[in-house]
């Protein structure tokens, strides 16, 4: 029999897997790194402190309750960035494709109410789908509450998002509003909804690269900042943007 110690130890580690090896490989196959490698990228070696790791969500419908992973989907804590406090949350696209539920939510708005409280950059790595159609208004509500917290940061602390995946919907109402905004060039796209619904409602065919990928943002919407060639150029970049800024 497991000691609870055994127990927590096992936990954390099955929530670091995200979503499970297989998930993981294609995610590395696609040219992306993973929520965590990400994290562990941007952060100073030995300095990232997790904020609620063994988070899982309360939906039951649909089957979800048979469907739980440590972490619900989102890493979030803080670190030092060169020395300088920072607070992060990292989208794991391996669960749930990075979807956003209630409790996600909770701990992103809970990472965001840090960074204000102690006056620190906040940066978000997003690779997400958007809500969480499981949970249908709740996961709304739970964008809801981001909105409101990056309208009252901005202009009190520095905002970054990184756009390191395909995201849709609330994935990008929120990295608009924020302060600057870097897209990973043919592996992330930012639209409302994806070429699919515009075929449907419109008749026209777009491409993904067309719609939301990061030439378009960077030179036509204006809606992206800048562009990285990948994964680990992108976290370079939003590492020289904190550079050049104060803590608040």
């Amino acid at each position: 029999m497991k000691t609870p110690s055994e127990k927590l130890k096992q936990k954390i580690a099955e929530g670091k897997l995200g979503g499970g090896e297989k998930r993981i490989d294609a995610q590395h196959k696609k040219g992306k790194l993973t929520a965590r490698e990400r994290v562990h990228l941007l952060m100073d070696p030995g300095s990232f402190e997790e904020i609620g790791a063994l988070v899982i969500h309360r939906t039951k419908e649909f089957g979800m309750e048979d469907q739980k992973f440590y972490g619900d989907g989102v890493i979030t804590g803080y670190g030092t960035v060169n020395g300088r406090l920072v607070y992060v949350f990292a989208q794991d696209f391996t669960v749930f494709g990075g979807a956003l539920s209630e409790t996600h939510a909770e701990k992103i708005c809970r990472i965001m109410d840090m960074a204000m409280k102690t006056g620190a950059p906040m940066v978000g790595l997003n690779d997400s789908g958007g809500a969480r159609i499981q949970e249908g208004v709740r996961s709304l509500g739970g964008y809801a509450d981001i909105f409101f917290r990056n309208v009252q940061s901005s202009g009190v602390i520095p905002q970054i998002s990184a756009i390191m995946g395909p995201c849709a919907g609330g994935a990008v109402y929120s990295p608009a509003m924020t302060d600057f905004t870097i897209m990973v060039e043919n592996t992330s796209y930012m639209f409302v909804t994806g070429p699919n619904v515009v075929k449907t409602v419109t008749n026209e065919e777009v491409s993904f690269e067309e719609l939301g990928g990061a030439s378009t943002h960077s030179t036509k919407s204006g809606v992206t900042h800048l562009t990285a060639a990948n994964d680990m150029e992108c976290i370079n970049e939003v590492k020289k943007l904190l550079s050049y800024m104060p803590q608040n």
